[in-house]
């Protein structure tokens, strides 16, 4: 792999890998800007503490939870954009709405990355993860939440099963190719 350096970087940029929780948005997102040496914002970091503590008590959240976290994802993304042309954040993005919002926000053009996998294994990723606010009770509500964008959107969907380093490699190569990654 080249260093971070000599990677084609399209000027303003925001990427945003997206899914439910437990699907591994934030260790790509984290992966994806170490090589392409830009700031990464985590989602969860957005939530007030309201929000928080009601995932903590097992309430999924509900629009007028998401809206205000929308926009102060989107306000970062933007104010992260002005020193670096590129960010990339972790947000779940469940809804078409949310995901227009976002991009709604930011000024520059936003790539959106799924990554989609099976009840079992999520929930099994939900259990095994210590010390976050959001239970594994919550993935049901998510699930019905979460809108599958469609072909319109232009959103690259990525199996999470995968080693987040070759889902980092592929989404790479969609960023700069599309071409390519989809013979991925």
């Amino acid at each position: 792999m080249p260093p971070p350096s000599s990677l084609v970087r399209p000027a303003g940029l925001a990427i945003i890998a997206m899914g439910v929780s437990g699907s591994g948005k934030s260790t790509l997102g984290a992966l994806l800007a170490r090589k392409l040496d830009c700031p990464f914002l985590e989602g969860d970091a957005f939530h007030d503490a309201n929000a928080v503590a009601k995932m903590r008590a097992g309430l999924p959240l509900d629009d007028d939870d998401r809206w205000p976290w929308l926009d102060r994802i989107g306000a970062a993304m933007g104010e992260a954009l002005t020193s670096g042309g590129q960010v990339v954040a972790a947000c779940s993005a469940l809804r078409r709405r949310y995901r227009e919002r976002l991009r709604e926000a930011v000024p520059v053009p936003v790539r959106f990355v799924l990554l989609d996998a099976g009840y079992d294994e999520l929930l099994r990723r939900l259990t095994q993860r210590a010390g976050h606010y959001m239970p594994a009770s919550l993935l049901d509500s998510q699930l019905a939440t979460l809108e599958r964008p469609s072909a319109d959107e232009g959103v690259f969907t990525l199996d999470a099963a995968e080693p987040p380093e070759q889902l980092c490699e592929i989404t790479q190569a969609w960023l700069t190719e599309p071409a390519l990654a989809a013979r991925a």
